[in-house]
């Protein structure tokens, strides 16, 4: 009766549970922040208030200063994104393609294990390793790579530094499964029609990991836009983000109003960032595919006057 029952059950209730999941935790937040944007802060003890609804607290978000953040969080998000990607690559590829089958769960583990800790500790252990009496710094000085071991704290590369190690997992894992789908006799079938390793790896597997690589620069550029953590902790006044500043409207200065304005404007130049990124990459797609077209169109076909080879079969 049960599994009759099941069956009668249509197919979107399947997704009820994550629907409900992103409703409750992403589009009711997501909508008093929205709220709280066209209010405003009542007096020096009050923190938001919307008894008079006005589009003021938005003329004050779109200042010089925010854009300015903006520019710096952008660039700092994009090289993080860059980098990530760059060391991802190969560690994906080299556990999904490389590792024998039994291995791989234990690498995975390995990725995984450091994410499960807290983000505080994980940033606050990068800020003793990079602090002036850490060992990183005297090393560095030591060799001649820095002048001062007091260079390496409170500073844009810092929060770089921080930025990669706190979400690079986040890349690794959907670059290692899309490896893992990739079917390996296409690569031999690759080198057995005259292609070498390199070849093969950026004309057929990296082609068919590109899901992957999609899924993890949207699962890594978005959070490291609206970091706050990484920046208070290793950056201090040098590496100041959009996150931070949004967390001190809410935090110091009290102006819920204000930090929600900020807020939405910077979902919204996040949503058309990534948009703008995902048609630039769908034109390249385009172009490289009809470059194909174009060169294949090219070969003449086959003369039909010339003897084939007739395949038997059993």
């Amino acid at each position: 009766m049960r599994d009759r029952a099941a069956r009668r059950l249509p197919g979107f209730v399947l997704a009820v549970p994550a629907w409900l999941w992103l409703t409750v935790f992403f589009v009711v937040p997501f909508l008093q922040v929205a709220w709280f944007s066209f209010g405003e802060k009542p007096g020096m003890f009050g923190t938001h208030s919307n008894a008079v609804m006005s589009l003021d607290r938005y003329a004050e978000a779109f200042s010089p200063t925010f854009f300015t953040i903006f520019r710096a969080t952008l660039w700092m998000s994009v090289l993080g994104t860059v980098a990530c990607l760059l060391v991802a690559l190969p560690a994906a590829y080299f556990m999904a393609l490389k590792v024998p089958a039994h291995r791989r769960g234990l690498l995975v583990a390995l990725v995984m294990v450091p994410y499960w800790t807290s983000f505080l500790i994980r940033t606050i252990g990068w800020k003793v390793i990079l602090s002036s009496e850490g060992a990183l710094a005297g090393f560095m000085t030591d060799v001649g790579l820095v002048g001062d071991p007091h260079d390496l704290l409170n500073t844009r590369g810092a929060v770089l530094l921080g930025l990669i190690y706190n979400y690079l997992p986040l890349m690794i894992l959907p670059l290692y499964v899309a490896f893992d789908r990739v079917d390996n006799a296409l690569g031999e079938a690759s080198k057995d029609l005259g292609a070498g390793r390199v070849r093969t790896f950026f004309q057929v597997t990296l082609p068919l990991a590109r899901p992957g690589i999609i899924a993890g620069v949207v699962l890594v550029f978005i959070p490291m836009m609206g970091d706050y953590v990484t920046p208070a902790v290793l950056g201090g006044a040098k590496g100041t983000m959009v996150g931070s500043l949004i967390a001190s409207q809410f935090l110091t200065a009290q102006n819920w109003a204000l930090g929600s304005a900020m807020a939405v404007v910077l979902i919204l130049l996040t949503m058309v960032v990534v948009v703008l990124a995902i048609a630039l990459l769908w034109g390249v797609g385009w172009l490289v595919h009809r470059r194909t077209e174009l060169v294949v169109g090219t070969v003449p076909p086959p003369d039909p006057r010339l003897p084939t080879k007739e395949v038997v079969t059993a």
